[in-house]
């Protein structure tokens, strides 16, 4: 007997998303966004689902999951850290951050224990011009140095949201 609960199980919402993208040619990757976003990770449990909905093999689905290092098989952190390590930003000091993070016990591609933060490796954030780039939960931030990354991963930066900060907001700036 199987007992019945108002949570929806992860089977239902991955035939759910499924279900609603079916016609799409290649529906496979913009399903798993949809069920990363839903759940916040891509479970073990939905690759059989998947595969039977699109009727692909499990290995297909399994190594298109784990060929793309976005989709996560385990829920991430509280804060998402993502540092850039191409090479306009490793030539600006990325490098000095990646060592800082494995100083504070964390490492690249994990979520801590206490499930406060899960940090990550990119290839490119595409801002090359302002390395060594990281982004916090979705927001780019330019020319971090170890000092700030500290304050990026305990949510303490107090930097500006129109950038740097080196240039005033228009309402700021002298009317002549």
């Amino acid at each position: 007997m199987k007992i019945r609960t108002s949570d929806p199980t992860v089977e239902q919402v991955v035939r759910k998303i499924a279900d609603a993208h079916r016609e799409q040619r290649g529906a496979l990757l913009p399903i798993l966004h949809a069920v990363q976003a839903e759940l916040g990770h891509v479970p073990k449990e939905a690759v059989p689902v998947l595969a039977d909905e699109l009727n692909l093999s499990r290995a297909d689905v399994h190594g298109v999951v784990s060929f793309y290092h976005d989709f996560r098989d385990e829920p991430a952190g509280h804060r998402t850290v993502r540092i850039c390590r191409a090479e306009a930003c490793q030539a600006q000091g990325a490098g000095y951050l990646v060592e800082y993070v494995r100083q504070m016990g964390l490492t690249l591609g994990r979520t801590a224990e206490d499930g406060s933060v899960t940090v990550e490796q990119v290839f490119c954030l595409g801002n090359c011009a302002l390395g060594p780039a990281v982004e916090v939960d979705g927001r780019m931030h330019g020319r971090v140095d170890t000092e700030r990354l500290g304050a990026l991963l305990h949510g303490t930066d107090q930097t500006r949201r129109d950038g740097v900060g080196a240039t005033p907001d228009e309402s700021e700036a002298p009317r002549s």
